[in-house]
């Protein structure tokens, strides 16, 4: 018969979770566990999280198709690279903006999207936002704005963060895109952190939120090449507050092809 220690010691050596994946995708983005890396084996995370052999492979299976792990037969679980991770899905998104850690390249890779997609959604949305979308966008800017005033940089338990990414989130949306307003959901924690990121890291804000008001009143006046050319002015901005510049002096621009002479 066990203990009375011997019960305690084994109690406190396990980790009780409601969700084993979350808590195991917690070591992965915060780093415990790099890319090329063995998690702990499945024995191991039974003894661990105090759980059945099938809940640990439950929780390994959704690691497996949200592509963060891989199964090896007769070797155990691999943490793949960061290239093969589902960043698209929501669960892993979810994740991303929860427990990862500053990530260079994650956030590198993030930003050169937004530079090379946000001057044509903003454009589109000059072309075709509603009244209603006009009012999100306008709601997010006066926001960020009142936000600024506040000394914890709070309105209405909003962040000037919260409200910045709300901002970009409701351009996206006025698309009218389907796929380009999905993108924005899913993306929206990544987004979230270039956004503290760069805040955090200007010296004062005022440039950008001129910047910002540009782009609000280009929508507002529905002038798609001045949007493209606001939105620009943003993640400029952005990009020197980020030590991203290079991003935006030689984005991976969408549009149409040139012709040939």
């Amino acid at each position: 018969m066990p203990t009375d220690v011997q019960t305690a010691g084994a109690a406190a050596a396990r980790e009780p979770r409601a969700d084993i994946a979350d808590a195991l995708a917690a070591s992965i983005f915060g780093g415990e566990y790099a890319s090329g890396e063995m998690i702990p084996r499945e024995i191991d995370l039974c003894t661990r999280f105090g759980v059945s052999r099938s809940t640990v492979r439950s929780a390994l299976q959704k690691l497996v198709n949200a592509g963060l792990v891989t199964r090896i037969s007769g070797q155990g679980t691999r943490v793949r690279e960061l290239a093969a991770w589902h960043l698209l899905d929501p669960q892993v998104s979810d994740w991303m903006a929860r427990y990862a850690r500053p990530n260079p390249q994650l956030q590198r890779e993030v930003f050169a999207f937004r530079v090379a997609v946000e001057p044509f959604v903003t454009g589109l949305a000059a072309t075709y936002a509603t009244a209603a979308d006009l009012l999100a966008i306008e709601s997010a800017h006066a926001g960020m704005l009142a936000a600024l005033e506040a000394p914890d940089l709070c309105w209405q338990g909003m962040s000037h963060d919260d409200y910045d990414v709300a901002f970009h989130e409701a351009v996206f949306a006025a698309s009218h895109n389907l796929i380009w307003a999905q993108i924005s959901h899913v993306l929206k924690p990544a987004i979230a952190m270039i956004v503290a990121r760069s805040n955090h890291s200007a010296g004062e804000l005022d440039d950008s939120m001129a910047r910002h008001a540009r782009v609000l009143e280009a929508i507002r006046l529905r002038q798609p090449e001045e949007a493209v050319e606001a939105a620009r002015a943003v993640l400029e901005r952005t990009g020197r507050d980020l030590g991203m510049e290079e991003l935006v002096r030689h984005p991976r621009v969408i549009g149409l092809p040139q012709a040939s002479p």
